[in-house]
């Protein structure tokens, strides 16, 4: 949901295949799939390093890859007209698309790799039975702190309370995101990350008026990983797959998953209804799915793999006891963010007078 290096807006990349005549299909890719070209639409740094070329050489055909850099801007041009074969959306951005009728529902016999799938992306309730959409990351959000100055037992004893610490004045970084401030303050008052009640969002907005006006704290998105990586503030909401990358590089940051409960988010592969090329979509996420690209993926990008082996895998070599890779699963305060039209604009509104202040 969150990529590791700053986006290129809009960016178009051609990936040309340049397989050589032994690793050519043995098939005509346009008489199989009617058309030689995917068109795939994502997070910018979410690929491996290796399986667009490596899908491009193993199929005989060519991937376009634009980028995007938030959900609302991928749901924006696809509203427009824009035509993708393939894109990542989010859990809420995929309850809002399926709503719309803009995903097309898909025929799981073509994608037997979903077979491999970790128990943890399975009957989320934006998609209980995965008819529209097949996991491609997920993660959780959680606090990156700096061993040498936070005390881990006062950490995990306040919880997002520690973001409210004076002591920790103009010393702490906040996610740019209404969702992502909202859920921390909500969950830190006992609140549902999901609730509709006015009260209790008032409550919350009070919350992070009060953490703005005493703490000082510092709005960012992707530029908190090298900020983290150098220790140029102490405690920092992050996206786990971010603070697996963190934690790997400074051995003295630390994760962990507020006892009040987190946001669980997935990042998942879909079919948009006016997909041209359909047949070869099938073919990529069954790809996508396999363990060498998988593991090619999360190696590459450091979140964790929606495949089971993988996933296991890496967290015991490349990520071995790196606490931010593995997320925390069947935890009852944790939730999935839900998609509503009437929520989305008044936290929209409710932020902008918090970062007025």
């Amino acid at each position: 949901m969150k990529k590791i290096l700053p986006v290129v807006l809009s960016s178009l990349l051609l990936l040309s295949g340049c397989g050589s005549s032994s690793s050519a299909p043995a098939e005509d890719p346009v008489e199989k799939y009617g058309s030689k070209t995917l068109k795939l639409f994502t997070w910018g740094e979410y690929l491996g390093e290796n399986v667009i070329q490596n899908f491009e050489e193993q199929f005989g055909v060519d991937v376009i890859v634009e980028y995007f850099d938030s959900n609302e801007m991928m749901y924006t041009k696809l509203a427009a007209g824009d035509s993708y074969d393939v894109i990542v959306p989010s859990d809420y951005m995929i309850q809002r698309l399926i709503g719309e009728e803009m995903l097309q529902p898909l025929d799981k016999s073509l994608i037997p790799n979903m077979e491999v799938l970790t128990d943890g992306v399975k009957n989320l309730a934006y998609d209980p039975e995965n008819e529209y959409s097949v996991p491609y990351f997920w993660g959780t959000v959680g606090l990156v702190y700096n061993q040498q100055n936070v005390p881990t037992e006062l950490i995990e004893e306040k919880g997002y309370e520690i973001l409210k610490d004076t002591n920790y004045a103009g010393n702490i970084y906040m996610y740019d995101s209404e969702r992502d401030s909202f859920m921390v303050a909500l969950k830190s008052l006992g609140y549902s990350m999901n609730t509709q009640d006015d009260a209790e969002i008032e409550e919350a907005y009070q919350w992070l008026l009060e953490l703005n006006d005493t703490m000082d704290p510092a709005y960012v998105t992707d530029e908190v990983i090298d900020s983290m990586m150098n220790g140029t503030k102490d405690i920092a909401v992050v996206y786990s797959g971010d603070a697996a990358v963190i934690l790997d590089e400074n051995p003295d940051m630390a994760f962990t998953m507020p006892k009040e409960g987190t946001n669980v988010w997935c990042d998942a592969m879909c079919i948009p209804t006016n997909a041209e090329n359909p047949k070869l979509a099938y073919e990529f996420i069954n790809y996508m799915l396999s363990y060498d690209a998988a593991y090619d993926n999360t190696v590459t990008v450091g979140y964790a793999s929606t495949n089971d082996e993988v996933l296991k895998e890496v967290a015991e070599t490349e990520y071995a006891g790196n606490a931010a890779y593995l997320p925390r699963e069947s935890y009852e305060k944790d939730e999935v963010f839900e998609d509503n039209e009437v929520m989305r604009q008044k936290l929209s509104q409710l932020w902008l007078k918090v970062k007025a202040q």
